[in-house]
């Protein structure tokens, strides 16, 4: 009997073990299931298979699965769940149909979208609160080139979606979180803020960000984000974070960009960091709390990256350090987590050799784990065993799905790490486990394992990440764990684990676990379904639950944050049981405390900020009065303490710290600093005989506003000794460079904030905070004394370099380039023998990342062939682009190549002529070809003058004869490749620098020097020049008309206008430094120039000076004398100071010329050299250069404390402003002021507005108006000439260009137009009218003959009408112009016939009447019904406009000659460094010159 019963007592226990194993569940898929994820408070979850493209749906929690219905095998790019509503979610296809869900998958509706979802960004931003409102994303791209679009729907899709805008680049509903509100439901449900392309400008500099509420039916609101009132541009990125909305705005010139935070999209703040600055690429958003963000800024190289972890106070604008030198990886990923449901406890991983990393890029970090409980104001090691410091692996390192560290599961913490002093290899990390937070660490698990928590801790489960067959389970917080083999339940071989995860509230029982099996090509991909309900603990009792404080001290005694603690009741350790209260989320009981001072923070919104050193709130700025305050005499008022309670917080002030309470405060101390109502001035003294160059380092709009007041300065002196100053000359420091001399100053080309210091040696020192701190690295060669450019940079990437230097020495020295891409701390060879090395990059040019052009040298030998050279890899491969290379220089989109010319060498002794070609996209060239009245028997050199406006200004020299040098300006079409002359016989300097310029941030205007004497120049006499101006961009061109009479003084010697008496100004080839413009960028329709009313310009000496208020029409004499002049503030403030004459004072204007006062800003006479401000021409201040008795002097001018300047000017896009006009630039031969298609309207500040403007104002407020077509919108096309009536007539013996090429050029073109002569100005917006380029008659392009037909076939009663209509109207109109013609409707002349040479009329153009006798609809009735009207003939071109300002003011050069080899650029010409020279590829280059030099 007793053994019946044991045999059935064991039959019994093994069916109860054989019941109390969890359950497993395996599904095998085609390839590495993606994106899973469940629906949240249920067990349905949807998988997608990558290789199938296929989403399949699981109601069990992953036990069985099946394709959705809807979406077809094959049809899915991506799955979008809701982050809000856990019934929604959207299945992505790869065309323009896509499928949404509104009940947890179990069935689809399709919906279609006109353009493919965008790749670049997430494709649908949703609604926080209602699922019905989506934003989708769209991109049609061909090849590179993608338009972006974005649509809407309030409907789920119900209904077809419709377009918000086409020009947006991103878009998302204020509502993007469940935390952000604007404060106004209507708000809340409709606004949309987008990132735009700018008003007049595709580069990102100028993107905007704007806000609507209608879905764009009515023009969008740019939100006041600056501290003045004005919108910001070069928006980046616009994102939510919990209670807030964050954009990040970047501008040219600058790293750096600026963060600007709003909790209500109504009110914007600038964020300030303090000391640290963000930039793009280089600062993390970490998991922020409803009261304060986290971010992380990099704060090394991002090759060595380590960050500082900030945390901003609760309306997110200002924040302070709470743990430096945190650990991060390259791309961007920060060791950082808060562990859930639990406020204020943080861990985060900090390098302690963060000074050996910094400065040794190969060195390998030394990482150590840190905790915080109290939101991050103190930190400590982490305890694990006998006291032993424990490090864990962290975000960086992440293995699994979902956080690292904690879950919902209250107090549970889990990680893979290591106990000792630094943080060892994952692979040799155990699994620790902590039940108290983080307070104290037990080893879990040896080996590193993927780990999940469940039933809110009750179960923790762990899998080994190696290959293996056994799942681990723990019902005791880790103390305890139990294991079974997977062959137990029935699964066969090993696995190897991918990821582990559950329920998003870790309440369940059931997890998923992701895995292979096998290798190589027999590898196989399953998912598990893993179910511990089948352990059977008994369900929780009361007495199994424990209250456990999430916080506690020392003691033991629960801690206060945001003015509480916070108390859970959760499952006892050592309780066998189950909660079992599945997608129920513990929630924690809260107890408020008495308030501490960690309650309260700064009261930012009165100008307080939390001063570091003294460890409180400070005043940063002028409190605001409260109403009715500090009137009637009042001298107080009850005010401010500078401390508030933190938003949210719940504290007691009973019994407690209050630091809130109103203080009594001084109404003075609610009032700015007052202005001292004068001009200032500091003069300081250095050793030398010169300055050699010098530069400034501007901020750019998005620098740090704590440098508010950084104009800083760097120069050099002939003692080889720099100096820098931050505050625009007022104080100096010498530069420490251990004794090295500097032989040259290069300020980073498109970066404002870095410079570089040339050493005679290999060592460089560098600044990337304009040079406030120094660093150093090793060249790879001494640098090159051959006159070529030493360092070169990227556009876009700030560390890399490209480094020319010479190697060996004597005759078998070479000239060799080299590459780095981490700032210099290593280099690569790129290529020998080289005599130029430049990076190519350009935003709008694909592909172009890593394009170099080098030109190198077939041999040895000094005279040997230059060859251009390409390469995408640094030259692991490399391509052939030219042979017999002069130069290469790159302008706006265009890359120009000088060649020798060998076909149109004749005479064999002879120097080859020079031609041209021209590349857009970096890689197919195009020969350049020249007008046909454009003759030249010997090509000898060109200069590249300006491109900026879709076009290529070319300076073709037509003399070279020493001191004789004039040449011809032609300016191309829009791929640069066709060219028309525009003037004949512009003067040219022997350096091949030429006298024309363009009138800055204004279309239309440029001025040249003409010789006026050829024939006598060509016989040896001096050349005689005179002074031109266009206001069509170089269509027509005329003397300056002679100013009216001085008011004071003698009046001009000749009388009445035109050849005889005009104004002449000193240009370009006389400048000392060629920076110092007619015009500024920032001052729009304001030129100052030197020069003489006469016949001819006179000698420079002799010379007065003159200005003009409306872009070059009229002029006046501002001042007896040859003068130096500077624009500050942008026009608000002129300053003058003689030229070659001691002086003690300055004249100055605050009126734009109109008057001027003087003010002495010395008792000892100046020889001054030259005065300068910061390049935008934004600035109060100035400098002189010069010396004084002998002594290398500086004097700092200071109109800051002028009361006329003394308030900021309101914003000029102000509805109420009342500083500031629209102007709209007069046009001298068109009484409508179209140009280029449209009427611009700039905005300019009024003359008696006593205020400053302060950063640059956007001037171009708008286009008024898109005019209809006429002449002026064309030019000749290729082979065609202007004719003497202004028509354009094909060359006699040449052929017409290809009508055909449309077809090439755009494959998508259906069809083309035959040639007519006449060619559109690529920049120009008119619409309708004349469209001179189009003819009556078309033809399919090759392979659209179907669309074509589609698109211009005709009914049979449309053929009719087609027919009999316009020969009936033919007839009438032909009647009635030969009844009418002639003088019976009023002639429109606009000036008398031609001027001088170079096949162009100058005296002004003649415009016959639209029935003159000899117009060509009458001479030639055949061309009457086209509609053709001849109006003016005009060369197309737009000038700079104020969002590209010339980039020759990007600092100031001078001193000592400059560097005269014939194949360079302006700014060597300006730098003037003996035997180290730069070339700016920016500006105007030189490219080639006939002559005996060999290069």
């Amino acid at each position: 009997m007793a053994r019946i019963l044991g045999i059935l007592a064991a039959l019994l226990g093994a069916a109860y073990a054989a019941k109390s194993l969890p359950k497993v569940e395996e599904t095998a898929f085609g390839s590495i299931p993606a994106n899973l994820f469940y629906f949240d408070d249920t067990d349905i979850v949807l998988v997608t298979d990558l290789s199938a493209k296929t989403t399949y749906r699981s109601e069990d929690a992953g036990v069985t699965w099946s394709p959705v219905k809807g979406p077809e095998k094959g049809d899915t790019l991506e799955v979008l769940r809701h982050p809000y509503d856990n019934r929604v979610a959207v299945v992505l296809g790869y065309g323009r149909t896509h499928w949404i869900t509104r009940d947890q998958g179990k069935s689809w509706s399709d919906f279609s979208v006109p353009d493919p979802p965008t790749l670049g960004r997430l494709p649908i931003s949703f609604h926080a609160s209602d699922a019905d409102r989506m934003l989708f994303l769209t991109a049609a791209c061909l090849g590179f080139d993608c338009e972006e679009s974005v649509y809407y729907t309030t409907d789920g899709f119900k209904s077809a979606p419709k377009l918000l805008r086409d020009d947006a680049l991103s878009c998302l509903y204020a509502k993007t979180t469940d935390l952000f509100t604007t404060g106004d439901k209507e708000l809340d449900d409709d606004q949309v803020l987008c990132i735009v392309k700018g008003s007049f400008s595709p580069f990102s500099s100028d993107f905007r960000l704007v806000a609507s509420s209608d879905y764009f039916k009515t023009e969008g609101v740019e939100p006041a984000m600056a501290a003045d009132g004005r919108p910001v541009n070069g928006i980046m990125n616009v994102a939510a974070v919990k209670s807030y909305l964050v954009a990040a705005a970047k501008s040219e010139g600058t790293t750096e960009l600026a963060m600007y935070v709003t909790d209500d999209t109504k009110t914007w703040h600038r964020a300030e960091f303090g000391e640290h600055k963000l930039e793009e690429d280089a600062y993390t958003l970490l998991e922020s709390t409803n009261y304060s963000m986290q971010v992380d800024v990099l704060t090394t190289k991002p090759t060595s990256p380590m960050g500082v972890l900030l945390t901003s106070n609760s309306n997110g604008t200002f924040f302070r350090t709470n743990v430096e030198h945190t650990n991060r990886n390259m791309r961007g990923f920060v060791d950082f987590e808060k562990i859930q449901n639990i406020q204020g406890i943080v861990m985060v991983n900090v390098v302690d050799n963060w000074q050996e990393v910094e400065h040794k890029w190969l060195a390998e970090k030394e990482i150590k784990t840190q905790i915080s409980f109290d939101d991050g104001r103190t930190w400590q090691a982490m305890k694990a065993g006998d006291d032993k410091a424990l490090h864990l692996h962290s975000v960086t390192d992440q293995r699994n799905m979902g956080r690292i560290f904690s879950s919902p599961a209250p107090g549970i913490v889990m990680g893979v790490g290591n106990t000792g002093k630094f943080l060892g290899t994952y692979d040799e990390g155990d699994l620790y486990v902590s039940d108290d937070a983080g307070v104290t660490w037990t080893r879990a698990l040896r080996r590193p394992h993927l780990y999940e928590f469940g039933d809110q801790g009750a179960i923790l489960v762990a899998i080994e990440e190696e290959e293996t067959d056994e799942v681990k389970w723990s019902l005791s917080h880790g103390k305890e764990w139990q294991s079974i083999s997977l062959k137990d339940l029935g699964i066969e071989g090993k696995i190897k684990p991918l990821a582990l995860t559950t329920t998003p509230d870790s309440t369940s029982l059931k997890f998923i676990l992701t895995a292979t099996k096998g290798k190589g090509s027999r590898l196989q991909h399953f998912i598990y379904a893993l179910d511990f309900a089948g352990l059977h603990e008994a369900a929780c009792k009361k007495s199994d639950f424990e209250d456990w404080y999430a916080r506690v001290d020392a003691k033991g005694e629960p801690t206060c944050i945001m003015g509480h603690t916070q108390m859970f009741r959760r499952r006892k350790a050592g309780s066998e049981c189950f909660v079992n209260e599945e997608f129920k989320d513990p929630m924690p009981v809260m107890e408020d405390c008495k308030c501490s001072e960690q309650d309260y923070e700064c009261d930012h919104e009165q100008n307080f900020a939390w001063s570091a050193d003294s460890k409180k709130c400070v005043p940063s700025g002028p409190m605001h009065t409260p109403a009715g305050q500090c009137k009637d005499g009042a001298k107080t008022f009850m005010g401010t303490s500078g401390y508030k309670l933190i938003p949210g917080n719940t504290c007691a002030k009973k019994g407690g710290v209050v630091l809130d309470e109103l203080v009594e405060r001084d109404c003075q101390a609610t009032e700015s600093t007052p202005h001292s109502g004068k001009v200032s001035s500091e003069i300081t003294y250095f050793k030398g005989e010169r300055f050699v160059e010098s530069y400034y380092l501007e901020r750019s709009a998005s620098s740090s506003s704590s440098e508010s007041g950084d104009e800083s300065v760097i120069m050099r002196t002939d003692r080889r000794e720099a100096y820098i100053s931050h505050d625009h000359g007022v104080t100096w420091e010498l530069i420490d460079t251990d004794g090295e001399e500097v032989v040259a100053i290069y300020p980073h080309q498109y970066l404002n904030e870095a410079v570089y210091l040339i050493t005679t040696g290999k060592t460089v020192y560098y600044s990337q905070n304009r040079g406030r701190k120094w660093h150093s690295f090793t060249a790879p060669e001494r640098a090159n004394q051959d006159g070529l450019q030493i360092l070169q940079f990227h556009p876009v990437e700030k560390d890399w370099l490209i480094w020319t230097g010479t190697a060996g020495s004597g005759m078998g020295a070479e000239t060799v380039a080299h590459v780095s891409v981490k700032g210099g701390d290593d280099w690569e060879t790129l290529l020998r023998g080289v005599r130029k090395c430049q990076f190519v990059y350009r935003e709008d040019r694909k592909g172009s990342d890593q394009l170099v052009y080098c030109e190198q040298y077939s041999s040895d030998d000094g005279g040997a062939d230059v060859s251009l050279l390409s390469s995408d890899d640094f030259f692991e491969h490399k391509k052939e682009l030219k042979r017999g290379v002069i130069n290469f220089a790159t302008m706006a989109e265009y890359i120009v190549v000088a060649l020798r010319d060998e076909d149109e060498k004749t005479d064999k002794k002879a120097a080859p002529s020079l031609k041209v070609d021209t590349s857009i996209d970096g890689q197919v060239f195009a020969d350049a070809r020249f007008p046909s009245n454009f003759r030249v028997d010997h090509q000898m050199a060109y200069t590249v003058l300006d491109s900026n406006t879709h076009a290529v200004f070319l300076h073709v020299t037509v003399n070279n004869q020493a001191d004789s040098e004039y040449g011809s300006i032609i300016k191309s079409n829009s791929n640069g490749t066709s060219y028309v002359l525009s003037i004949g016989e512009v003067n040219r300097n022997t350096p091949g620098y030429v006298d024309f310029e363009k009138m800055q941030g204004l279309e239309g205007v440029a001025v040249i020097n003409r010789v006026a004497n050829v024939k006598e120049v060509g016989e040896g006499k001096s050349k005689k020049l005179k002074t031109w101006v266009t206001h069509n961009d170089g269509a027509d061109w005329a003397l300056i008309p002679r100013p009216v009479d001085p008011p004071h003084g003698e009046p001009f010697a000749c009388k009445g206008s035109g050849d005889k008496c005009s104004l002449h100004l000193h240009g370009y080839t006389e400048r000392k430094d060629p920076r110092d413009t007619f015009s500024s960028p920032s001052a729009v329709g304001l030129m100052i120039g030197a020069g003489n009313v006469g016949e001819f310009l006179g000698a420079k000496k002799e010379a007065d000076t003159f200005a003009t208020r409306d872009g070059g029409l009229t002029w006046t004499e501002a001042a007896k004398g040859n003068w130096m002049w500077e624009f500050g503030d942008q026009g608000s403030v002129l300053v003058l100071v003689k030229d070659d004459e001691p002086v003690t004072s300055v004249l100055v204007s605050l009126t734009e010329g109109f008057d001027w006062f003087p003010y002495t800003f010395s008792e000892k006479p100046m020889m001054v050299q030259d005065i300068t401000t910061v390049p935008s021409d934004t600035s109060r201040m100035f400098l002189l250069w010069g010396m004084i008795k002998g002594e290398l002097t500086t004097v700092n001018l200071d109109f800051r404390g002028l009361e006329e300047r003394s308030r900021p000017c309101e914003n000029p896009d102000a509805a109420d402003a009342k500083d500031y006009y629209l102007w709209e630039p007069k046009h001298p031969l068109s009484d409508d002021n179209c140009l280029f298609g449209h009427v611009a309207q700039y905005h300019r500040k009024k003359l008696d507005s006593e205020c400053y403007n302060g950063r640059e104002i956007q001037h171009l407020h708008s286009i008024a108006k898109n005019c209809t077509c006429t002449r002026r919108d064309f030019e000749c096309d290729y082979n065609y000439e202007k004719q003497a009536d202004g028509s354009c007539k094909l060359v006699p013996g040449l052929d017409p260009p290809n009508a055909a090429d449309v077809c090439v050029k755009n494959k998508n073109a259906v069809e083309y137009f035959d040639i007519t002569g006449y060619r559109r100005i690529p920049l120009t917006t008119c619409e309708g009218g004349q469209e001179l380029d189009y003819t009556s008659r078309s033809r399919p392009c090759p392979g659209h003959d179907g669309e074509y037909q589609e698109r211009h076939g005709i009914s049979g009663l449309g053929l009719f009408f087609a027919i009999i209509i316009p020969i009936a109207a033919a007839a009438g109109i032909g009647y009635w112009v030969w009844a009418n013609w002639d003088g019976k409707f009023g002639r429109i002349r606009l000036g008398g016939g031609g001027g001088g040479g170079g096949g162009i009329g100058l005296g002004g153009v003649s415009e016959h009447g639209a029935f003159d006798r000899e117009a060509p609809w009458i001479k030639y009735p055949v061309m009457m019904l086209s509609g053709v009207v001849a109006v003016l003939a005009a060369l197309p071109m737009v000038v700079t406009s104020i969002w590209g300002a010339v980039s020759t003011r990007m600092g100031r050069g001078g001193g000592g000659g400059g560097y005269a080899r014939p194949f360079t650029s302006r700014s060597s010409f300006q730098r003037g460094r003996g035997d180290y020279a730069v070339v700016d590829p920016d500006e105007g280059e030189l490219l080639g010159e006939d002559s005996d030099e060999e290069v």
